[in-house]
């Protein structure tokens, strides 16, 4: 079909809403590019995660132009692993991390991107995908650049031939929020015998419990019982909200650009949740989007987001082995425990603040032998 009467016209049209593609259009607009952001959702748009950011995540915030400072949060200053048979911490090399309702940043994202100049349609369905041009809500609409953050079901990673990929796993996440005071300054990730729950502090008087499992519960409070020391602690706690879930899923992209379409966020690819780490991946791959559309080259990008990428896959598959294999959790938290600088080394590369070849003469098989040898 020929698109005719085109009235309608953007440099770069970005597919999705959510925080990835907010980040895409903010980092465009900041290299002067025209954008669009099309989604057929009523924002503030909600995802079931933990909410909470590490300081890298709000480092990169910062780049983008977006400050978090004012926001309703909680404050965390490192991680915090709890388990049956140990419990570790360890703080940020620098910095803090905070804890945020995902509707609120998702607010003051848009309302920054709004004030940049980019252009928003919500409740907008975007159809009939062409060779430069697309249909909004039945409206022809011409780009010049096409941005899929559409997520992990992503319609402009099919239409793009884009899909070819490795995907490693799927487990089901689970979040409710609490009204109590946050007992800890820390993350606080408590390993079951089902899957984990990540603690995280969102005011001065709620918390954020996100449960990730390879199981399929009924309720979150089934969930929550195969963690029964933290089901102690909230024993009696009103919930401030319905349990909210979603699928997260290990998954590679062969390639994640091509000829002048693009993905970021969950539809170029997406680690387990166990990371922690899906906003910072978007956000940084948003900022290195942004520099290979300013130069009109997609295989900067396609470079930047492989490399990206590497260190929070390599971060996913292991913490997985721990929730895989019962005796490498013991022996890891064991070690941890006993040697508080092992734990802040871990810590240090998870945030990118260390490079795996800086650990011991034996690099990260060194460090691996160090916690499976407990």
């Amino acid at each position: 079909m020929v698109m005719r009467n085109i009235d309608l016209e953007t440099e770069v049209l970005v597919v999705g809403g959510g925080p990835a593609g907010l980040a895409a259009a903010i980092a465009a607009r900041k290299q002067g590019l025209t954008v669009t952001v099309a989604d057929c959702a009523q924002p503030p748009i909600d995802k079931a995660c933990g909410e909470g950011l590490m300081p890298d995540s709000i480092a990169a915030l910062e780049r983008l132009g977006v400050n978090v400072d004012g926001l309703e949060s909680g404050v965390f200053h490192g991680i915090k692993f709890v388990g049956p048979e140990a419990s570790a911490a360890a703080e940020f090399p620098q910095g803090c991390g905070r804890g945020i309702r995902r509707v609120v940043l998702h607010q003051k994202m848009m309302d920054y991107a709004a004030s940049l100049g980019v252009e928003m349609r919500w409740r907008a369905r975007v159809s009939e995908f062409r060779e430069g041009a697309a249909l909004i809500n039945g409206r022809p609409m011409r780009w010049r650049w096409l941005v899929g953050a559409d997520g992990q079901n992503s319609r402009v990673r099919k239409w793009a031939g884009l899909s070819a990929a490795n995907e490693h796993a799927q487990r089901i996440g689970l979040r409710q929020h609490f009204k109590i005071r946050p007992w800890s300054d820390y993350v606080e990730i408590y390993w079951g015998d089902a899957g984990e729950a990540y603690v995280t502090p969102i005011g001065r008087e709620e918390i954020c419990v996100a449960l990730i499992s390879r199981k399929r519960f009924s309720s979150f409070d089934e969930g929550l019982a195969h963690v029964p020391q933290l089901a102690t602690r909230l024993s009696g706690a009103p919930h401030t909200t319905s349990a909210k879930g979603a699928l997260t899923v290990s998954r590679r992209l062969r390639r994640v650009a091509s000829s002048n379409v693009a993905l970021i966020g969950e539809a170029s690819g997406s680690v387990d949740a166990i990371t922690g780490e899906g906003l910072a991946l978007a956000f940084r791959q948003a900022l290195a989007l942004a520099e290979a559309l300013s130069a009109g080259d997609l295989e900067m990008y396609q470079r930047a987001h492989r490399e990206i990428g590497g260190l929070p896959e390599f971060m996913a598959r292991s913490m997985l082995l721990m929730d895989q294999y019962p005796w490498i959790r013991q022996r890891a938290l064991h070690a941890l425990s006993r040697r508080r600088g092992l734990f802040d080394h871990l810590v240090a590369l998870h945030l990118g603040e260390r490079r795996p070849r800086l650990f011991g003469e034996r690099g990260m098989l060194g460090l691996g032998w160090q916690l499976i040898a407990g």
